[in-house]
């Protein structure tokens, strides 16, 4: 039935030998004979798989009312204070959606309004969001379709590891803001003015990377003095996966403050809702055109019910200490099987967005596809569920719902240490 009536562009985890989930809970998941996973995946079920609280909430609010955002509710205008407490003073004007690819685009439309100008800066491998405006401007994406479009200039990823300025370059943040900046000046050289640098806060798709501190800050004085906006795209990292922080932009300090933030997947632990939040200024410029900017679902009471209720679990059960906490064991693991096993290249990662990058010799750094696929593979038979990313397939990441627990953490490693011992006897 699936391949008669689902799009096969709609591709399946396992596609040569699918798992059926029937349920699940917390971190594990549970197949359709009762076998346990671990999941390792989930980045969308922040607080857990059908958390008890989160279920509460959204039972008795949709037994209650859910309606069109228009009307005059207490959820949404609470939720609001509520997120506007977890991010900085200036960030106080929100709008609801039903997904991160909704936020992104609004993020793109508020640009656009404010600044008057059209381009883009995005990092190199980035995914924004499935819509025709962020495929765009997702290299990911548009160069496997139509290709750049001219008003958008992409910027190298501030990869330390493989990246063009590598870890041991004396400013290696101010290296890559440069490049930012060649392009800014290239693009005025032909006439074109850049509305708004997009980043995800800890690029995902190009291999779990901690970009350099202090990047963002140079990057974000380059961008406003052309009359760009900076937007932060925490649609995976947002609430408090970093464990360090709520949001994956404080990394860069405390001191910096994107224009535009755009949040989805884990704000509703599997509900689809998704948020903007911005700046009066940016705001106002919106609201001048006297177009009026509605979602019928965005921002209803059950969506926002459910908003709420992510926070106080995340808040009550100290999901953000549990993240540090396990998260710097898990890295202190992969470290230690990396002086172990010449396949672990570099191990990188904050909180609960962990990357290890695996190569196929450490002075070429090439990356090991193909370890990478068979290490997924025997996780799975070993019943955890994990993937791959980056440009080269080769990194293995985890970002599991927020509950992950020290001896899931060292479960997983000692299943890696398995595999990677397999591999390395393999090549003898």
């Amino acid at each position: 039935m699936r391949k008669s009536f689902i799009g096969a562009s709609c591709k399946l985890f396992y596609s040569d030998d699918p798992v059926k989930i029937m349920r699940a809970k917390g971190q594990y998941l549970y197949d359709e004979q009762g076998r346990r996973y671990l999941d390792c995946i989930s980045n969308v079920h922040h607080v857990g798989h059908s958390h008890p609280a989160v279920v509460k909430e959204a039972s008795q609010q949709m037994e209650l009312l859910n309606t069109n955002a228009r009307f005059l509710h207490d959820n949404i205008v609470q939720y609001a204070q509520r997120l506007s407490e977890t991010l900085p003073g200036k960030l106080n004007v929100f709008y609801f959606l039903n997904s991160g690819s909704e936020a992104n685009d609004l993020a793109l439309r508020l640009a656009r309004q404010y600044t008057h100008h059209k381009d883009v800066i995005v990092l190199d491998h980035a995914y924004h969001g499935n819509l025709t405006s962020l495929i765009d401007i997702s290299p990911y994406k548009f160069r496997n379709l139509d290709g750049q479009k001219k008003w958008v200039h992409v910027a190298p990823l501030p990869d330390t590891y493989r990246g063009k300025y590598r870890e041991g370059h004396q400013n290696v943040a101010q290296a890559y803001a440069d490049e930012v900046k060649c392009l800014i000046d290239n693009a005025d050289k032909n006439g074109r003015k850049i509305a708004a640098f997009f980043a995800e806060s800890l690029p995902s798709v190009g291999g779990q990377i901690i970009l350099p501190t202090g990047y963002f800050q140079r990057v974000a004085e380059y961008v406003r003095a052309a009359g760009g906006v900076f937007v932060a795209d925490e649609v995976q990292v947002g609430f408090g996966r970093v464990g360090k922080h709520f949001w994956g932009f404080q990394l860069q300090g405390e001191e910096f403050t994107p224009d535009i933030v755009t949040m989805g997947k884990p704000i509703g632990n599997g509900h689809p809702i998704a948020c903007v939040a911005t700046t009066q200024e940016i705001a106002s410029a919106f609201s001048a055109t006297g177009v009026e900017f509605f979602n019928t679902f965005g921002g209803n009471p059950v969506s926002c019910a459910i908003g709420l209720a992510v926070l106080d679990v995340i808040e009550n059960e100290q999901l953000q200490e549990n993240a540090t906490k396990v998260g710097d064991f898990f890295m202190k693991l992969m470290n230690d099987l990396k002086e172990k096993h010449p396949v672990i290249g570099d191990v990188r990662g904050c909180g609960l967005f962990i990357g290890v990058d695996l190569i196929k010799d450490k002075e070429t750094r090439d990356p090991a596809t193909k370890e990478a696929e068979e290490a997924v593979r025997r996780l799975r038979d070993d019943f955890i569920v994990m993937s791959t990313d980056g440009p080269g397939r080769n990194v293995l990441k985890l970002k599991p719902p927020m509950c992950f627990s020290m001896e899931d953490a060292q479960l997983v490693a000692e299943k890696l240490d398995q595999i990677f011992t397999d591999i390395s006897n393999k090549k003898r």
